[in-house]
């Protein structure tokens, strides 16, 4: 078995994260996948997606490519205070 290449890993990676997204709507499930790339991803890991996530042999999912490519046009739906840590007690979340 030969070794993934990097777009392969980045694939993968997209990949899990739709997977996580699956359960919700697509519009949301586009927009939570995107934030989180945007959030996590450096840019080179992002440009390298866009260029290979749309090559048919790439396996990209779908949601994936959708988010990688387009605009979110929903609020994603992971909550405010999970993305960020500072609205923690301001309505944003039940922790405290």
């Amino acid at each position: 078995m030969s070794a993934l290449t990097t777009d392969q890993k980045l694939v993968r990676m997209a990949n899990q994260i739709a997977g996580f997204f699956r359960s919700y709507p697509d519009d949301e499930a586009v927009a939570g996948i995107h934030k989180h790339i945007v959030a996590f991803w450096t840019p080179k890991m992002r440009h390298a997606l866009r260029a290979y996530g749309p090559k048919e042999e790439s396996g990209l999912d779908p949601l994936a490519l959708r988010a990688i490519l387009e605009a979110p046009a929903a609020e994603g739906p992971v909550r405010a205070a999970t993305r960020d840590p500072q609205l923690i007690g301001a309505g944003a979340s039940d922790a405290g």
